[in-house]
């Protein structure tokens, strides 16, 4: 069998991705105990949406700051369903505003985040693919 060659997630510059996404497991869990506790009757769908948001960018956080085996799946499985999110509720809640009486971190693409709910899951993806295990060349 070759050597594979692997390059951590959670090294050199992704270190600021693992912060960035850090940061932003945070929010949205803060955002959405504080939405679901206090509010949940005024705009049940939009909070809940939140939550999952939250749980979403804590398995992208864990994901890629751990190098374990399970860990890259976990976070190609996370990034890859914060862009569906994103993308799909920031469409639908520029489409049909009634939908979210109540921002999400992802409505309206994540503009109440400067867009970078938009921006982060392409950085993540990219640095999924630069970071991806490569078969080592036999040395001469």
């Amino acid at each position: 069998m070759d050597p594979v060659s692997r390059r951590g997630t959670g090294t050199g510059p992704g270190r600021v991705l693992v912060a960035l996404y850090g940061v932003f497991a945070v929010a949205a869990t803060g955002r959405s105990v504080v939405q679901l506790s206090l509010q949940a009757s005024e705009a049940p769908f939009p909070y809940a949406l939140s939550a999952l948001a939250a749980l979403v960018y804590v398995a992208a956080t864990v994901g890629l700051a751990v190098d374990r085996p399970w860990s890259r799946r976990l976070a190609w499985t996370a990034v890859g369903v914060e862009l569906v999110g994103v993308l799909v509720v920031g469409t639908l809640s520029l489409a049909d505003p009634v939908l979210f009486p109540d921002d999400t971190v992802w409505s309206g693409y994540g503009r109440g985040y400067g867009f970078l709910p938009l921006v982060l899951p392409f950085l993540g993806l990219a640095w999924l693919l630069r970071t991806r295990p490569t078969k080592a060349r036999p040395s001469r």
